[in-house]
């Protein structure tokens, strides 16, 4: 066989099959983003007043899931969204570290769980995380992770660099000063590190978790920041309320016609005192001076970590990765209202100290301490009731964003309203990497993306926390406090969760109640009694 034969065979068969390989996209990146106790509608994007411009960009030009579901706690939604169960299912129903001696809640994610960054791995990702881990194991390289920085239990503190570690220990860390040090600022630094370390391997794609602290308490922000909010909230949590819910409707976040919550109950810790959020214009000015510096450092601390996503997006542009990068942004759980209207400031004793004077000033600074307290936790969760820690809407209802410029189904600017949970991202990130579950069950959850369209099969899902409970069946939400009875709403009508039909349809309680104790039994789900609660409220 002569050369110029052998040459014309390879040209025809290159030019048959070279439009297979071009019609074969890349697989894409995974950037999934998680901020911490963020309330439903403090993005910008869901009708919040805080500048969030880089992920009100994501989602303008991605699609809004307005119907996302949690499980309203940081532990056990860590646990479900890296390991697509239930927590319960995977010991981290409660919180990580207290073993309360049940399978569903020993204290830390079982060993044998396999995680989504192990996946992805086993499938050819570099996988990297940054930020919150809070799983109740000490090292995330040893559940699929290259490299890790950040903390492996809750937030304590934004200005000390020691509390943010680096894994594995032989790699070499960042060194910065003490003024120069926000831990926000760092997690995306070492979030950019690791984008570029995958630069060198340019035909593997990259998972990259990016778990931010913020706005978990404490309360600290850069000064100039919380000074952008200083007068912000000075008109209180009630005004906040309705110019946000105004807003949302507007927006089409939520129908036209709903209705404001009434303001939510609270318990503190210890359950020593309960009440009602009281209206504004009853607190005194010095209170309201305290209270509006809480909510202000709060925003300040939005705004960074709005900040720094945008620093992440930039990278991926600049290198052109943005387009194939599946963006997936959402929070733990609602935001967070430990443990009464005027929050607390000394974490041993989850005392509150009234600051007044010059004491404002230094509100949010390196050597402070607060939380934000339950009235303007209920204003960060408008339009839904009570907040983290309960399966009423305010705890489970978180906002979420999915970007992926290179999916078709995606509608830019759009709004989905089927629900999700953090289960079924797994399951979704598994489809479009085309990638192999090697887990010993079934994963529950499914393919966002398959729901994308009129004909998406009705959701089923469930939630338990302290003895909190719910289901959501289609229309129908069944919920309760860990010390009362059931409670029926129609979310079509009636997603405040305000008109009570338990007495109009008791059938109805018993159906859901029944599917709620057969998912309860199937994933270790037992709600404590009584003589194990003070434990069981242990604040993170």
């Amino acid at each position: 066989m002569n050369a110029r034969f052998l040459l014309a065979c390879l040209f025809i068969v290159f030019n048959a099959v070279a439009p297979c390989f071009a019609d074969v996209a890349p697989r894409p990146n995974i950037l999934l983003i998680l901020a911490d106790d963020l309330g439903y509608s403090d993005l910008g994007c869901f009708g919040g007043e805080i500048e969030t411009p880089n992920l009100d960009s994501l989602a303008s030009n991605g699609v809004r899931l307005t119907h996302f579901y949690t499980t309203g706690r940081c532990c056990p939604s860590r646990a479900a969204l890296l390991t697509g169960h239930y927590p319960h299912r995977v010991g981290l129903g409660h919180m990580a570290g207290n073993d309360l001696g049940q399978p569903g809640y020993r204290g830390r994610v079982d060993d044998g769980a396999m995680t989504l960054a192990e996946t992805l791995s086993n499938g050819g990702y570099r996988t990297f995380m940054a930020g919150k881990w809070h799983l109740g194991t000490a090292d995330p390289t040893k559940h699929g992770f290259e490299e890790f920085y950040g903390t492996l239990v809750s937030a304590k503190r934004f200005f000390d660099s020691d509390h943010l570690i680096r894994l594995p220990e032989i790699r070499t860390r960042r060194r910065y000063s003490k003024d120069s040090y926000y831990a926000t600022d760092a997690v995306t630094d070492h979030a950019l590190d690791f984008l570029e370390a995958t630069r060198d391997t340019p035909d593997k794609p990259f998972f990259l978790y990016l778990a931010y602290n913020a706005p978990h308490f404490p309360l600290q922000a850069p000064q100039h920041l919380i000074n952008k909010y200083a007068q912000r909230y000075s008109e209180g949590w009630d005004n906040l309320r309705a110019e946000r819910l105004q807003r949302m409707k507007e927006m089409r976040i939520v129908p036209y016609d709903t209705n404001l919550s009434a303001r939510s109950r609270w318990t503190n810790y210890g359950e020593t005192k309960s009440g009602t959020n009281p209206a504004w214009n009853t607190l005194p000015i010095s209170r309201q001076k305290d209270l509006a510096r809480r909510m202000a450092i709060y925003a300040a601390m939005v705004d960074r970590m709005d900040q720094q996503i945008g620093r992440v997006l930039r990278s991926l542009k600049d290198h052109h990765e943005f387009k194939n990068t599946l963006i997936i942004f959402t929070s733990d759980n609602g935001a967070c209202f430990e443990w009464d209207p005027y929050g607390f400031d000394v974490k041993s004793s989850n005392q509150n100290i009234l600051h007044e004077g010059q004491d404002l000033e230094q509100m949010g600074s390196r050597d402070t301490f607060h939380s934000l307290g339950s009235g303007w936790a209920n204003a960060c969760n408008t339009p839904w009731r009570l907040y983290k820690h309960f399966n009423h809407e305010g705890g489970i209802a978180s906002p979420a964003i999915i970007h992926w410029p290179s999916q078709p189904t995606i509608t830019p600017g759009s709004f989905h309203t089927t629900p999700a949970h953090l289960i079924d991202i797994y399951p979704t990130v598994l489809s479009v990497t085309k990638s192999q579950y090697q887990g010993n069950q079934q994963l529950p959850g499914i393919n966002i993306f398959r729901t994308f369209n009129s004909n998406h099969p009705q959701r089923m899902l469930c939630f338990e926390h302290q003895g909190n409970r719910a289901i959501r069946n289609g229309k129908w939400k069944l919920v309760a406090l860990d010390d009362g009875p059931w409670e029926l709403y129609d979310l079509h009508t009636d997603r405040t969760e305000s008109s009570n039909l338990a007495a109009e349809y008791p059938g109805k309680i018993d159906d859901l109640n029944a599917k709620w104790e057969k998912w309860a039994s199937e994933n270790h789900v037992t709600p404590l009694p009584q003589d194990l609660k003070v434990n069981y409220l242990k604040p993170d």
